[in-house]
């Protein structure tokens, strides 16, 4: 962990400023409060000090710093938050001597990022000169208004097959980088060309805004009709969603997204008013997709066509949905149209009766299934949903639906399935769920105790040194207040939070919100605290000098325990003497 940069980023980005982009948060009490990104709520509980650099959930007690949250809401690796916002805050990273690799890895995709955003301006310039006529007059034939045009960065490359190869080569690139980061081809005489030719071009975007791939529809005749990127060190298809980074706010205030499939149907939503609209890459929905999403909302809206295609990825990406814990709804379209051409047509009104109509998503499933699959397929697809679940309590949240839905008794679904069903949580899908914040867990019945001495000295640190000296230490009895102890000690007054594990890091932030004592108050609450120690001990010691005791008694030794029986007799607990 790169300790010098982690409080230079922390320095120079405002956790409130990279919190708000994400979550409407209104000052109080010297806070930013607002609803909770990562559970469901309809009261504000989620809380940003600004001042110390952290927040806290009330309710699922989700909590951390700058780099937490950024991870959490993103759905990335802590190394990738800290990557980010490094550049975000022109902070270099010194590469560790764990990854030799790392530098160079770090450096590639700094110029792959720097590469799509030059092509990106490339494009676009393509589409506003004589070169991108046929692209304007497709977009005006789909009647896509200029401004959502712009807002989504859309361009158009031509049927020059160096076009795009020469502009990055004159910026200073090579073509073999070009490959490398997706927007070259190379041919098997080793020629490179460029991947997207005479096409409308809709840039992809990661959750920052960064242009990091794109998609390409043929404006004339040819083949395939959509040409996307392929995966490169700054993109995995499966990670990301069209339009994320524009409906993140929409979808963080509404608590529900669209998600459809096609780079124009996502902008005609966006055009029309439904700003919280998103759409799945070229391929099926993922459960790193669904991650992503669901940091933002409770419930996800299927948008899809009414074709067999359109059904069936309507039930995998519903299966998908529900699995990891989001609600569902489902819109199937009339068959032969699709989002774009019912709001050309019709307008927002006219696809709102479809939206309205939404069906529940495990009700689709398995009306879905019983029309057009035998007992059989629909009994092997209800075992598979539930066993997919990731979580034992959504599988009991689930179980009674689908033998409702089914027409079953409960008792005899769960009497069918019970072998299937008491395996683990499917792997991939436990640990999609263990990067989502959660309420703390017990760590012991001992911890109960420690906690009492540790919110103290966590709500007052100006007692650490004192709390120290009384021997704080010698009464926590769980490894887990050692732990704690220990690195508040080891760092009091300092910026701790990096340094905790994510037990630590809900008890430390619940405490730092709480509104701490003063006066009259602090000081009886400081004398009862040093009482409580010194009791502990007292009662420690005691139990010690019996444990001693019974061992001599045992063994006979009569000189002993005469010795132990004066010591334990002249050791009497006294309130007056303890300050």
């Amino acid at each position: 962990m790169d300790r010098a940069a982690i409080e230079a980023i922390k320095d120079r980005l405002d956790i409130v400023d990279i919190v708000r982009r994400y979550v409407e948060l209104k000052p109080v009490s010297g806070r930013w409060m607002g609803l909770c990104p990562f559970h469901n709520e309809k009261t504000a509980s989620f809380s940003v000090n600004g001042e110390e650099g952290f927040f806290y959930c009330f309710g699922c007690q989700a909590s951390g710093d700058i780099f937490d949250f950024y991870s959490h809401i993103n759905g990335i690796e802590f190394k990738d938050a800290l990557e980010q916002l490094a550049a975000e805050a022109g902070v270099e990273l010194t590469p560790g001597k764990v990854d030799p690799q790392a530098a160079k890895r770090s450096s590639e995709r700094k110029i792959f990022m720097d590469m799509h955003e030059h092509a990106a301006k490339y494009f676009s310039r393509m589409l506003k000169l004589p070169e991108g006529r046929e692209a304007r007059k497709y977009l005006e034939g789909r009647g896509m208004d200029p401004s959502v045009v712009e807002s989504f960065g859309l361009g158009c490359s031509t049927d020059d097959w160096q076009g795009l190869e020469k502009f990055l080569i004159s910026k200073g690139y090579t073509a073999e980088q070009g490959v490398k980061a997706g927007l070259l081809s190379q041919n098997a005489k080793g020629r490179t060309y460029d991947r997207f030719r005479a096409r409308l071009i809709f840039p992809i975007t990661n959750l920052s805004g960064r242009v990091i791939a794109f998609g390409g529809r043929i404006i004339t005749d040819g083949e395939p009709k959509y040409l996307n990127s392929s995966d490169t060190p700054i993109y995995k298809k499966g990670e990301h969603l069209y339009g994320l980074s524009t409906a993140r706010n929409s979808i963080a205030r509404t608590k529900q997204a669209l998600l459809t499939e096609g780079y124009m149907d996502v902008i005609s939503l966006h055009q029309f008013g439904y700003t919280n609209s998103c759409g799945v890459l070229g391929t099926a929905l993922t459960p790193d997709q669904v991650k992503r999403l669901s940091g933002f909302c409770s419930k996800i809206n299927l948008v899809f066509d009414g074709d067999a295609a359109g059904l069936k990825a309507a039930l995998r990406s519903t299966e998908m949905i529900l699995t990891q814990g989001v609600s569902c709804g489902v819109v199937v379209l009339p068959d032969g149209e699709d989002v774009d051409s019912i709001l050309q047509a019709d307008g927002a009104e006219g696809f709102q009766v479809f939206l309205d109509q939404a069906r529940d998503g495990l009700e689709f499933s398995l009306e879905t299934l019983q029309a057009g699959s035998s007992p059989r397929e629909v009994m092997e697809w209800a075992q598979g949903f539930l066993k997919g679940m990731a979580s034992a309590s959504l599988r009991a949240f689930y179980l009674p639906k689908v033998a409702s839905g089914l027409g079953v008794a409960e008792a005899q679904l769960r009497s069918v399935f019970s072998g299937a069903l008491n395996g683990p949580v499917p792997q991939q899908q436990n640990s999609v769920l263990r990067q989502q914040p959660s309420a703390a867990t017990p760590v012991g019945g001992q911890v109960k105790d420690d906690k009492y001495f540790l919110r103290y000295a966590v709500k007052h640190p100006e007692y650490v040194v004192e709390l120290s000296e009384r021997g704080v230490a010698q009464v926590l009895t769980s490894h887990w207040g050692k732990t704690l102890w220990s690195k508040i000690v080891a760092h009091s007054g300092q910026d701790i939070i990096p340094l905790l594990d994510d037990s630590e890091k809900r008890f430390y932030a619940g405490c730092r919100m709480e509104e701490a004592l003063s006066g009259e108050e602090l000081e009886d609450e400081w004398r009862h605290v040093c009482k409580v120690i010194a009791r502990r001990r007292y009662d420690m010691g005691r139990k010690k000098l019996t444990d001693a005791l019974r061992r001599a008694q045992a063994q006979g030794d009569t000189e002993r325990v005469n010795a132990y029986l004066k010591v334990l007799n002249d050791s009497v607990w006294r309130d007056d003497e303890q300050h």
